[in-house]
């Protein structure tokens, strides 16, 4: 039985189906969770969190008062009692989420960005131990994932790119997972369509935990024995989320096809052309690019502009081409964290693509004198504004100009909290 309790109530051994908070701001990632300790409701008390839900039927419920010197009650017929659901508040549609400046998302991306990095790794430990996942746990997690790829799509996704070679298994979990919502709204899916992409791009690498860590963090070139162990991941995580609660059908075809290639060359089925579905072609876009442009063990990350175009070049073999374009259409040409030349000389990153405007007209921060080889005073350019004169000629690679931490000029003040 469903009961909303205040939380002086909370006591050890209830079982919290939903606490009264929204997700950011739960210091638990899992909706659902038994109080097994007092630090969990600690934990709540600290978050200023004053309801939840406690489903009895899992966990204790509330206590009884206590009543001194009273006569015993006299026995009555015990009367039915029927469960009421409690109503969800359906989430408000994508259409009707108002866009924000890049500026504004930041913040907002990076605390959703540490706490889904948190949510994942736990999730994923579970799996490594065998133990089946509760994959409706993670919907909280996609909808906010979602709410701010539609509020800002760059933030988030250039955020889950800035990950290190040490937590690249599950923040490429979150980095695909955004992207799919990206690519799914592009592609003009329901908002339903949509969140079940999202979970499927959350997922798609469960099958990891079935590779030995040593191989999957190898910084070396892989043997043909360890390789083909990396090649079973997408057949062992299908077998992990048959187990688990909560996942459908998208999810698992994404997690078993997303290393199909249309030229009939992928893995583990060798499937073709539209022998591969919508999502799955979906999934191996969004997994090769984030795979490339992130730092690997043995392998530091392209440019995402050079990823791109790497991409491009493959793309007649590798990926479905309307899928592809439509890629490049979520993330622009040159997507956010960019380093491009522009034709006054200068050299900028690109902080922001222009929803409606020309993929070539993105808002780029130039801090850098191609003719003087000398840093200037950062100044935001809307290539696409009024007046402005200036356009990309190129793509730069960083390194070939002698310039560290590009990031830094496209994060803004959200690089002091990274």
């Amino acid at each position: 039985m469903l009961k909303k309790i205040q939380f002086d109530q909370i006591r050890q051994g209830m079982y919290i189906k939903e606490l009264c908070a929204s997700w950011m701001s739960s210091p638990f990632w899992q909706k659902s969770f038994l109080i097994d300790d007092a630090a969990t409701i600690e934990k709540i008390r600290q978050a200023g969190i004053r309801e939840a839900w406690i489903d009895t039927s899992r966990g204790c419920d509330v206590l009884a008062p206590v009543v001194k010197d009273e006569p015993a009650p006299t026995p009555v017929e015990p009367i039915e009692v029927v469960e009421v659901a409690k109503p969800v508040a359906a989430p408000t549609p994508y259409s009707e989420i108002v866009p924000t400046s890049m500026d504004a998302e930041l913040g907002r991306a990076a605390k959703i960005v540490g706490k889904s990095k948190t949510a994942v790794f736990s999730m994923f430990s579970e799996a490594r131990m065998g133990n089946a996942i509760e994959a409706e746990h993670a919907m909280p997690l996609v909808e906010e994932i979602a709410t701010s790829v539609m509020r800002n799509p760059g933030a988030l996704i250039g955020l889950a790119r800035l990950k290190t070679a040490d937590d690249y298994t599950y923040m490429h979990s979150v980095a695909v997972c955004a992207l799919m919502i990206a690519l799914a709204r592009q592609l003009g899916l329901s908002d339903e369509e949509t969140r079940e992409a999202g979970l499927a791009g959350l997922l798609h690498d469960i099958g990891k935990m079935a590779v030995p860590p040593e191989i999957l963090n190898k910084p070396g070139r892989l043997t043909d024995e360890e390789f083909v162990s990396v090649k079973e991941h997408p057949s062992a995580g299908y077998e992990m989320l048959l187990e688990a609660k909560g996942v459908g059908k998208i999810a698992l075809d994404v997690c078993l096809h997303h290393h199909e290639k249309v030229d009939g060359s992928g893995y583990p089925k060798g499937l073709h052309g539209d022998q591969i579905s919508l999502y799955a072609k979906m999934g191996a876009v969004c997994d090769v690019y984030d795979a490339i442009t992130s730092n690997r063990p043995y392998k530091a990350g392209w440019c995402p502009a050079e990823s791109l175009k790497k991409m491009s070049e493959w793309s007649k073999g590798h990926f479905d081409e309307r899928v592809f374009q439509a890629f490049i259409r979520s993330i622009g040409i040159y997507p956010v964290g960019t380093l491009v030349k522009l034709h006054s000389g200068r050299l900028g990153v690109v902080v922001e693509q222009q929803a409606g405007k020309s993929l070539l007209l993105p808002k780029v921060r130039a801090f850098f004198s191609s003719k003087s080889m000398a840093y200037i005073p950062p100044v935001l350019l809307d290539l696409s504004g009024p007046g402005i004169q200036d356009k990309i000629v190129s793509r730069e690679d960083a390194s070939a100009w002698g310039l560290k931490d590009v990031n830094r000029y496209w994060l803004g003040d959200a690089a002091e909290n990274m």
